[in-house]
């Protein structure tokens, strides 16, 4: 990855490992999703660069060698919000995007929404704003593809099949789509290391917990301008989940690439490199 050095960040009292390319005051945040890692991000820390940002792909908690809490409560959406705001404050960057996929693209919609801090541009993966998911969830199409969730918050049973085998499970949801070995091994090393998988998990079990006053504020309009790049063939979120996004973003491009699954900017890093500096 060329000039990609790994720092690691004190942000909402948590220590976060951080890849970081390029420098100066313009800051790309990369917020990779679930069971990933920063490394997901591998193909388009170099544009971001070039495009002249500093690039942080962080470790979010729980994952790689960032802080790891042990409470199901730690990884709930204000926990997770909170720390976005403090990675933002811990670069000292005079503008900032984000750019986030899957649980990462969930954390961003809610920074984006509540407006905790500002920013310039937001470029959304393969995750629809939280209000457009909930109505989503009404109909059959995306209830029957969103069994998962339900599996996860059963205690223990979800790990032993996460981990088992080195992680063979997670080597399966990467089948289709080409990464190098390195990349797959240290995905399914991360998830078959000692308790690591649990705090992963943590973060669908913490979706009990409800941010107060989160609802109103989701419903307001978002006015950055943002970007949405959607995979198709993604096998977890049906494309009904994008119905009525207009209504939730003033400025709003969506781009969808047909063929493509649920791990967007690894299966297409071309086309999501194309998007982002024609977007950026």
């Amino acid at each position: 990855m060329g000039d990609v050095v790994s720092i690691f960040v004190e942000a909402n009292g948590q220590r976060f490992e951080v890849l970081e390319m390029g420098a100066g005051d313009r800051l790309a945040l990369c917020l990779h999703g679930f069971p990933e890692h920063a490394l997901s991000w591998r193909r388009q820390m170099p544009v971001l660069a070039d495009l002249g940002y500093r690039v942080w792909a962080v470790n979010q908690r729980g994952y790689g060698e960032s802080a790891r809490p042990a409470a199901i409560r730690d990884y709930a959406m204000d926990r997770l919000v909170a720390d976005v705001a403090g990675l933002i404050d811990a670069s000292g960057a005079s503008e900032v995007v984000l750019v986030a996929h899957d649980w990462g693209a969930m954390v961003a919609w809610n920074v984006a929404a509540l407006r905790v801090r500002p920013l310039a541009k937001l470029v959304i993966m393969n995750v629809p704003h939280p209000l457009c998911f909930q109505a989503a969830l009404r109909h059959w199409r995306q209830l029957r593809k969103s069994w998962y969730i339900a599996f996860f918050q059963l205690p223990g049973l979800p790990e032993r099949a996460l981990a088992r085998n080195r992680g063979a499970a997670v080597r399966a949801m990467f089948r289709g789509v080409t990464l190098d070995p390195d990349v797959l091994d240290t995905l399914a090393r991360q998830i078959a290391a000692p308790g690591q998988a649990t705090a992963m998990l943590n973060w669908y079990r913490a979706l009990r917990y409800r941010q107060p006053g989160a609802a109103r504020a989701l419903a307001r309009p978002i006015e950055v301008p943002t970007l949405v790049i959607w995979g198709e063939a993604d096998v977890a979120l049906d494309p009904i989940c994008l119905d009525g996004t207009e209504r939730y973003v003033t400025d709003l491009r969506i781009e969808r690439l047909p063929r493509i699954s649920h791990w967007v900017q690894q299966h297409a890093p071309d086309a999501v490199n194309a998007l982002l500096r024609d977007f950026l």
